[in-house]
């Protein structure tokens, strides 16, 4: 079967999330809620990048596993159902790791050094050493945790798209040194080549509808900036932190008149309120007929009434962790059986099957 006729046919999904703890709006609005739409139309699996946590924070272990849970909580309570999708733990699968050094055997080094994030964070992150070959190489293991899947469809904003192509010229540059043929093909056909097929098929990646979420100071939403709604937030921290969020500086006095498209509250509006809150956000503000306050009171309303429910859903898990972490041991236990799958084609491929064989005679 041809490439594209494997794609075709292959409906799969593969995407992840470090584990930093409680997870605010933004992951909602970013991932989560995207998720939950995907896992009803194709086959998901979306595992905790534990390892991959380790790349920047290495230093300090203490709270991986603690993150895990309160990641899981916040993944259940947000609707990803474990009867849809497969929810795994990065490490739980160490079948990523063998696979992860078989790709690191072929991957040229300049590959890695153009990835933008790799310069990005080398230059903004002068607090942490990430002159480090984990590092480095962690687009390696991204790419391990995609292809150990065979997953066709990345769920990315436009911004990663470049995390997608290198995963994808690692997997033709694997498929181009190792095709794996049928058994016995290569005894039986005079063009062995034409039986070959490839292990990986070139992932693409599935868009995310891209939103603007400000955090309370106007700046990109981040746990790291403190300016988060988290998903667990009591309504009351909710409305404190709204109220003490940047509006339109054109603003300066009640009566002045202002303009909701270049508000960051503003921006919240356009993600949680209906059209006719918008319609009266939008007369309100451009006529000076609403004050600020009312404003972020009414997006603070469509946030609460959001989160009531998803908070509902966490404090059953919150009580019952365990529950969280055995939906997350059975995820990895059927993570490992299709790693192991994919494993048995990349081994036989590279002739380093765990199978004996026979040596070749050779004519006297």
């Amino acid at each position: 079967m041809s490439a594209e006729a494997i794609q075709a046919v292959n409906r799969r999904v593969l995407s992840g999330m470090r584990p930093t703890g409680k997870l605010h709006i933004g992951h909602y609005v970013g991932a989560l809620q995207n998720w939950t739409r995907l896992q009803n139309d194709y086959d998901c699996f979306f595992f905790v990048a534990d390892w991959h946590a380790l790349t920047t924070d290495y230093a300090d272990t203490s709270r991986v596993k603690a993150n895990i849970l309160e990641m899981a909580f916040d993944w259940l309570a947000a609707g990803l159902d474990p009867e849809k999708a497969t929810l795994f733990i990065q490490s739980h699968v160490p079948q990523h790791a063998e696979l992860h050094l078989l790709l690191s055997m072929m991957t040229p080094l300049g590959w890695l050094e153009r990835v933008p994030t790799y310069k990005e964070q080398r230059e903004n992150i002068k607090e942490k050493d990430l002159g480090t070959y984990g590092f480095l190489g962690y687009p390696v293991l991204m790419t391990s945790d995609i292809l150990m899947y065979q997953a066709s469809y990345v769920p990315v904003g436009e911004d990663q798209v470049a995390h997608v192509e290198i995963t994808r010229e690692i997997a033709r540059r694997f498929n181009q040194f190792y095709p794996l043929a049928p058994k016995g093909a290569l005894k039986l056909a005079k063009d062995p080549e034409q039986f070959a097929r490839n292990v990986f098929p070139e992932p693409q990646p599935l868009l995310t509808p891209a939103a603007k979420l400000p955090g309370t100071d106007g700046r990109k939403m981040s746990k790291s900036y403190g300016n988060s709604i988290l998903l667990s937030d009591p309504e009351s921290e909710v409305r404190k932190k709204l109220k003490t969020m940047v509006t339109d500086p054109a603003r300066v006095r009640r009566t002045d008149p202002g303009n909701p498209d270049v508000c960051p509250v503003g921006d919240l509006h356009k993600i949680f309120s209906n059209a006719e809150t918008m319609a009266n956000v939008r007369e309100g503000c451009t006529t000076a007929g609403i004050g600020c306050i009312q404003c972020k009171g009414w997006v603070a309303d469509n946030i609460v009434s959001l989160l009531n429910p998803i908070q509902e859903i966490r404090h059953a898990y919150e009580n019952n962790p365990k529950r969280a972490w055995d939906i997350l041991e059975a995820g990895s236990a059927r993570a490992r059986v299709a790693a192991d799958s994919t494993l048995v084609e990349v081994r036989e491929s590279m002739h380093m099957s765990l199978s004996y064989q026979a040596p070749e005679k050779t004519a006297e």
